[in-house]
């Protein structure tokens, strides 16, 4: 079972996250972090095999939470969900080192499709994009 972390500014968002995957066989939640420095103190401790995080979120952001996790944690995957659909964060969100990228306006589908890539040791990003940059990108 996939331990999954879930970072997120909003607790409607987070609460939202929890219920998918309360419902799905083979992932567990293992804790909830409102911003980037209690993100980062919950993976420390807790050792997710999965974190999904907000981009812009406070102190400091998803992108700054991702490069730090790659470097603290390497084996632990981190998924970007986010409202910009934009190459140029998608860029960005590659450079940090994320294994994923799906927008929040994605069909909840989507979500299940890219943690289970992510688990395989694979990489997702949303179909909103150029498959052939997100294979660029992400590989």
């Amino acid at each position: 079972m996939a331990r999954v972390l879930l970072s997120d500014d909003h607790p409607f968002v987070r609460r939202g996250l929890r219920t998918i995957l309360d419902d799905t066989d083979g992932f567990e939640v293992c804790g909830e972090a409102g911003d980037g420095v209690q993100t980062l103190e919950l993976a420390m401790r807790l050792r997710p095999d999965i974190v999904i995080t907000d981009i812009s979120m406070p102190q400091p952001n998803g992108l700054e939470v991702t490069s730090q996790l790659r470097q603290s944690l390497p084996q632990a995957k981190v998924l970007i969900i986010t409202m910009h659909d934009s190459e140029e964060m998608l860029r960005a969100a590659a450079a940090a080192g994320a294994s994923g990228y799906l927008l929040k306006s994605d069909a909840e589908d989507l979500l299940m499709v890219a943690l289970h890539r992510l688990e395989e040791g694979r990489c997702f990003v949303s179909p909103a994009f150029d498959p052939q940059l997100a294979q660029q990108l992400l590989g």
